[in-house]
């Protein structure tokens, strides 16, 4: 059985961050996806909303979890016997931070082995902080992201 970690701040989770999660799960047989927590970003939603809105747009695919950690996630992984972690690309300029994040993960571990996924969604190009401003703006995210992060963002933002 391969077992990765999906890592990331999730804030919030995108249609295409389940692209990749789809597209891992041919791979893959079991995936956790780990909300990661950074105590240097400001996050626009808490973890345990972060963690539930991504259970919610998971609930029907076998064999993926959620779970949060403030630790290092090369060291979650390990204390979870996940072997690889997955990442997503969207564009060129991804590569060079995703290079670093790899070289840093290695320093820590050097076992763990990073597979990457390049997003073949439509909405692939949309960050988090994209659909926030889009959000904003009053325009429709519903086609960006799962219907428990729309749900989330009209709770919190009385709309």
């Amino acid at each position: 059985m391969k077992k990765a970690i999906y890592p990331g701040s999730f804030d919030p989770i995108t249609n295409g961050h389940l692209d990749i999660l789809k597209h891992a799960l041919t791979i893959f047989d079991e995936i956790i996806i780990l909300v990661a927590i950074n105590q240097d970003k400001k996050s626009r939603f808490t973890v345990e909303e972060r963690v539930e809105m991504i259970k919610e747009a998971v609930k029907d695919l076998k064999g993926v979890s959620v779970d949060s950690t403030s630790d290092l996630t090369v060291r979650y992984a390990k204390e979870h016997n996940a072997k690889h972690l997955i990442r997503g690309l969207r564009a060129v300029s991804d590569f060079e931070y995703e290079f670093q994040l790899s070289a840093s993960y290695q320093y820590v571990d050097k076992d763990i082995e990073i597979v990457y996924f390049i997003n073949h969604d439509a909405s692939s190009f949309i960050s988090s902080s994209m659909i926030d401003a889009i959000y904003k703006q009053n325009e429709d995210i519903s086609k960006l992201v799962p219907q428990s992060v729309v749900n989330l963002y009209n709770k919190k933002f009385n709309k």
